[in-house]
């Protein structure tokens, strides 16, 4: 009997889904293994190995945690750090949008001397390591009194040379003919830009600001630097200084409650924005 010639491409099909499934399996359970974590106490997440299904003590760490039960970042209470960089997070996504849409914009469709040398300006910073720029950048925190404020946490973060690439490259297929009918109909600048280029960009704008939230989200080592006061703390920092170096003097049933906030909003706002994210990621026609 002669072989179906579907079978290569249904073995190929079961193969490519294994391969996702295992993928998943890997990427998820770390996320899962923290949640049965900051359901348990303490002794049985020190006691190994560690259960695979919820706790009974899940209800009291969630409490314990908003109720200030985390004594190793000076009394500020969860919402507190979740304010903090949640206004981190969107303050350097909606300002590297707003940036990199104007600086984009500029080179694309103004003409003036040096414009592709001011746009190779901003490619060759991709180059820099951010530790080559730290050290100037807090000087100048210092010298403008922005330590400990979130001007000082958000300004030095919202110039991004990699979104102003992204946009340049989409406004560059913008078809000249658009550009010709909307000086026809009297538009200036400003109105073309309001009018057709920030709708035609959305799709771009959501891919960016999502890649961008979950950047400002994470942020470690600038915050560490240019914040003093734990009031100023973000969910990250918070979580280092929860733990100390004796596994048996930290609350891990308390940081596996914080690692869990801490992974759910950039997590929703991917899930929110999955549309609008693989869309601004893989459209080519305008």
């Amino acid at each position: 009997m002669a072989e179906s010639p579907l079978a290569p491409r249904g073995a190929t099909r079961i193969w490519g889904h294994l391969w996702m499934i295992l993928g998943v399996f890997v990427v998820v359970f770390p996320v899962y293994y923290v949640f049965i974590a900051s359901t348990h106490s303490t002794q049985t997440i020190l006691r190994p190995p560690l259960p695979l299904l919820p706790g009974p003590e899940g209800v009291a760490n969630y409490r314990d945690a908003f109720s200030g039960g985390i004594d190793r970042i000076g009394g500020v209470s969860l919402w507190r750090l979740l304010g903090n960089t949640a206004l981190i997070a969107v303050g350097i996504a909606v300002g590297k949008i707003a940036i990199s849409m104007a600086s984009a914009y500029a080179i694309v469709f103004f003409r003036f001397p040096l414009r592709m040398a001011a746009f190779w300006l901003i490619f060759i910073t991709l180059m820099l390591p951010v530790e080559v720029r730290i050290q100037p950048t807090y000087k100048v925190m210092v010298d403008l009194g922005l330590i400990d404020t979130y001007a000082g946490l958000i300004l030095p973060l919202i110039a991004s040379a990699t979104a102003t690439l992204l946009f340049r490259q989409f406004f560059m297929t913008i078809p000249d003919e658009l550009l010709e009918a909307a000086r026809v109909d009297g538009a200036g600048p400003w109105r073309f830009f309001r009018d057709i280029l920030w709708p035609l960009s959305l799709t771009n704008v959501a891919a960016i600001f999502v890649i961008q939230f979950i950047y400002g989200w994470t942020q470690y080592l600038w915050p560490l630097l240019v914040t003093n006061s734990n009031e100023m703390n973000t969910i990250v920092i918070a979580l280092r200084k929860m733990i100390s170096f004796a596994d048996a003097e930290t609350p891990w049933n308390l940081v596996m409650v914080t690692s869990v906030l801490a992974i759910l909003p950039p997590l929703l706002v991917v899930v929110l924005m999955q549309r609008w994210f693989v869309k601004g990621l893989v459209e080519t026609e305008k």
